[in-house]
């Protein structure tokens, strides 16, 4: 049976991470999934995502996000990553304000949020490391909408296992394709907006990609020294995902 038929399309940005890479880089199928968040899950979705072998969900969602919408696949081992979301309570806050949003407005802070992914939570990306490292057990990661924290860490990932820049940036924009909105979502917002806040663009994994370079130097010595893969993690890491 197919991926595809397993999940039916719930949730809409679950997928394979080996999905776009597997021509140059041999990753195992069915080893490290990404997705936005399994709380709205009815049983039999729920039931079909465990079937595909999952035991671990590394979470990236804030504290609020969890309470509300907590995993309900059956006998996975939850592991919280917390990394709060800012971009909501800032776009708020303009609002409040009386500013009226463009979707330049969001862009800009998207920019600002992934920014902060390397400048502030690099110490949450390397845990979600040291678990990838602790076995190899078939896991999800995800947060809300598997956009932007997970959308990086998908990122990480892959540059590790060693896929080019064009290969990790499909991937990434695969979400465009894949992510269904809920039918609230946003709708205070000018549908323009709401558009700019609910996709991707290559310009928020780009403001990432330059924090790193103005931090580290190079998306090497980030994972060297940022994540802690050195040499032998790197080769460890290589071991449990790349088919041998």
């Amino acid at each position: 049976m197919s991926l595809q038929s397993l999940v039916l399309n719930a949730p809409s940005n679950f997928r394979d991470l080996s999905e776009q890479v597997r021509s140059r880089v041999p990753m195992r199928a069915r080893r490290l999934f990404r997705s936005d968040h399994l709380g709205d899950l009815d049983a039999q979705q729920a039931q079909r995502i465990q079937a595909l072998g999952i035991r671990r969900v590394l979470d990236f969602r804030g504290e609020h996000e969890r309470r509300s919408a907590a995993c309900v696949v059956p006998g996975v081992s939850v592991h919280s990553l917390a990394i709060e979301p800012t971009i909501v309570q800032v776009l708020t806050d303009l609002r409040a304000a009386g500013h009226r949003l463009t979707p330049a407005d969001v862009v800009g802070h998207m920019q600002d949020t992934y920014r902060g992914f390397v400048r502030q939570h690099t110490p949450r990306f390397a845990e979600f490391f040291a678990h990838l490292l602790a076995s190899d057990e078939p896991t999800v990661f995800h947060c809300t909408a598997g956009k932007d924290r997970t959308g990086f860490a998908a990122a990480l990932v892959l540059h590790a296992l060693g896929a080019s820049h064009e290969e990790v940036m499909r991937d990434y924009l695969l979400t465009n394709q894949r992510l269904k909105p809920p039918a609230t979502a946003w709708r205070e917002l000018p549908p323009e907006v709401a558009a700019v806040l609910w996709g991707v663009q290559s310009s928020f994994l780009e403001a990432a990609y330059e924090a790193v370079e103005r931090e580290h130097g190079s998306m090497e010595a980030y994972l060297r020294e940022g994540l802690g893969l050195r040499d032998a993690e790197q080769a460890q890491l290589q071991a449990l995902y790349l088919e041998r």
